[in-house]
């Protein structure tokens, strides 16, 4: 399988990598156990387990519910803090090269940050889980086993993130655990046949691990009771200096090729190779060294080179306080945006103001528009089959 899937690659035949894409991304007989992350597990009677992480309340929704807030923490001084509104990731602290804690991705400090008529107009989806569908879905529509289904326009004539209450709106169950690597939380969810257009019951489990490593994991499954297409992933914007902007982070992509787009951001279905253009990060590039050569700035997937297991996906230093970030997935792509549209009118816990290219996200995904895109690596679950993915965030520093 490995070896055919780099020929795959390497010659660019889509339609063979999208089948055997499949076969690894929708493997039913995959076991879900390394997501229960749950219960503490103790290789012996003398191992210290670390308490499961606490809960505070994060305010309340727009209709009343409260929501609280988990904070997963290790013994180096990382500490990332979750809602289980929108499964989202209000703050990660990670230190610098000094040993210094700092903020590193965008967020606010209760519910109502991202519930505000400000942040529901601009839509920026700072760090939350998205589904049923991440990245834009052609014209809102797709057909599936011969019937056409028509899903929420969220972007324009397209279909964004889930459509217009997808995962990121929506109240998760919170179970804090712990497991053999660190802290853990895990988040469920049932998306309801129909909801937001889709078919299917889906069952979604998502469990964040902080670990003893310095990695953040986040690993994903789902079940269908009807065959549905499913992308799922985190929206974390990451600004390793705490500073204004992110353009002056070196960045490595492990991607020979994109995806092309039209105007609205939708594929062409062209596989373009990333050499001799600005697109090419497989070597270090700052942000901003060629970002004006792209119209609007970069949003856009990259087809990563390795795609069984657990693949490099890319690497990012900030190069003042020496911290690093290595992104590690099971996942064939990766969406690598740079904050085109934050404009200044948002202001974060620290009363930071989020302007233009203040984070990045790097988004671990299948292909955009994948069910419009029989070429593409399908993302289509049929009941039966158990969705898996998983994603790592590994933190560090460069002296």
């Amino acid at each position: 399988m490995k070896h055919s899937l780099r020929a795959a690659v390497a010659t660019g035949n889509t339609a063979l990598l999208a089948g055997l894409l499949l076969a690894t991304s929708c493997n039913p007989s995959a076991s879900t156990e390394q997501n229960s992350g749950s219960s503490p597990t103790m290789t012996d009677s003398t191992q210290t387990v670390a308490a499961a992480p606490g809960a505070a309340s994060f305010g309340k929704t727009q209709d009343g519910t409260e929501v609280q807030l988990y904070t997963l923490s290790n013994a180096h001084g990382l500490k990332v803090s979750i809602t289980n509104y929108g499964g989202t990731i209000t703050s990660l602290l990670v230190p610098d090269k000094a040993g210094k804690p700092g903020e590193v991705v965008l967020g606010f400090n209760s519910v109502s940050g991202y519930q505000s008529p400000e942040f529901l107009k601009s839509g920026p989806y700072f760090g939350a889980l998205i589904g049923r569908y991440g990245n834009r879905i052609a014209r809102g529509k797709f057909t599936l086993d011969g019937k056409e289904y028509t899903l929420a326009k969220n972007n324009g004539e397209n279909t964004l993130h889930g459509g217009k209450k997808g995962f990121d709106k929506v109240v998760w169950q919170a179970e804090p655990g712990t497991s053999a690597e660190g802290q853990t939380l895990k988040l469920t969810y049932l998306s309801k046949d129909g909801e937001e257009g889709y078919p299917g019951n889906l069952r979604v489990t998502v469990v964040y691990t902080l670990t003893a490593d310095d990695a953040l994991k986040i690993d994903y499954s789902a079940t269908t009771d009807k065959a549905t297409p499913v992308n799922l992933t985190n929206h974390a914007y990451f600004n390793l200096s705490g500073g204004k902007d992110v353009l002056g982070h070196e960045v490595t992509i492990a991607a020979d090729r994109y995806n092309v787009v039209d105007a609205g951001l939708i594929p062409t279905g062209e596989l373009r190779p990333v050499k001799g253009t600005p697109f090419d990060f497989t070597t270090p590039h700052t942000i901003g060294e060629r970002i004006a050569q792209v119209p609007g700035g970069y949003d856009h997937n990259w087809l990563l080179n390795q795609t069984t297991g657990l693949h490099p996906a890319a690497t990012v230093y900030e190069p003042t306080t020496g911290r690093t970030m290595e992104v590690t997935t099971t996942e064939p792509g990766l969406q690598f945006y740079t904050g085109n549209f934050l404009d200044g009118t948002l202001k974060g816990a620290n009363n930071q103001t989020y302007g233009k290219h203040a984070g990045f996200c790097m988004e671990t995904q299948h292909f955009p528009d994948s069910p419009n895109q029989p070429t593409f690596p399908s993302t289509i679950l049929k009941p039966g089959q158990t969705l898996q993915s998983s994603t790592v965030y590994k933190f560090g520093v460069r002296q």
